[in-house]
């Protein structure tokens, strides 16, 4: 009995140490959000494969898809443990796909945000931020998957612009991403050959599959996409040309908020 009383008040004093009211008014807000705009449909978009778009517009407008992101590019001030009390309440309406779609942005803009040139960042984060556009990461492919040295996609310039070819698999929010932040070679094998390029969802030769069926998270849709001599602009670069490795490394493994 006394060990299990000293273990809760080591978590207690351990919360305390990390989480003020602050968060708790945070948590608190996000935990009525999800009561109304999700829990009451959860099941049925789970069934659907899918949930509205809208809500990536709600999530923005209750200050929850911003959370750690910078004021100047319409983020909303938090710190990690900010955004751990909102992403712990979207968990517990119970589908993670929900949870995944509407956080597809958190592993899509971070590169952005950190190597991107404020113009960029103005162009591509600014409308995720706001729930106008979605956001997805593009680097898993068929033949390799995370693979992410040996990837195959293909990025060939020819004066101001890009030409695309390959393909990627297994994308969270695939589907309906405006913002496609895709790695791809532009130099020779290995790592040291890989850049990443923001591609538009409306770029001509770029197809989408249907959502693939997947045994859990439902209601995210996850597609392959294929990519036909899609002309990208230059200036869609992420950083250096041919540093892109580094930068994914980066993403997968540090948070940058």
């Amino acid at each position: 009995m006394q060990l299990a009383t000293n273990y809760r008040q080591t978590m207690t004093n351990t919360y305390q140490q990390y989480f003020s009211n602050e968060h708790e008014m945070a948590r608190q807000a996000a935990r009525r959000f999800v009561q109304k705009e999700i829990a009451p449909f959860v099941d049925a978009w789970e069934e659907a494969g899918s949930f509205p778009r809208e809500l990536y517009q709600k999530a923005a407008a209750a200050g929850i898809l911003g959370v750690g992101y910078p004021e100047e590019w319409g983020g909303v001030p938090g710190d990690l443990f900010m955004q751990i009390v909102i992403w712990e309440e979207l968990a517990r309406a119970g589908s993670g796909g929900v949870a995944a779609g509407l956080g597809s942005l958190n592993i899509a803009l971070p590169p952005i945000l950190l190597l991107g040139t404020d113009e960029q960042k103005e162009r591509f984060i600014r409308p995720v931020l706001t729930g106008e556009q979605v956001a997805a990461l593009a680097i898993t492919e068929p033949g390799g998957g995370s693979d992410v040295a040996n990837l195959q996609t293909t990025a060939v310039r020819h004066d101001d612009h890009y030409l695309i070819n390959g393909s990627k698999t297994f994308i969270t929010s695939g589907c309906r991403a405006d913002v496609l932040t895709t790695a791809v070679r532009t130099g020779g094998p290995g790592a040291q050959g890989i850049s990443l390029l923001v591609i538009p969802g409306d770029t001509p030769g770029l197809s989408r599959s249907q959502p693939l069926k997947k045994m859990g998270w439902w209601a995210s849709d996850t597609a392959q996409l294929f990519f036909d001599d899609c002309r990208v602009p230059v200036a869609n670069l992420i950083g250096p040309e041919n540093m892109g490795f580094y930068a994914i490394m980066a993403n997968f493994t540090t948070v940058h908020f």
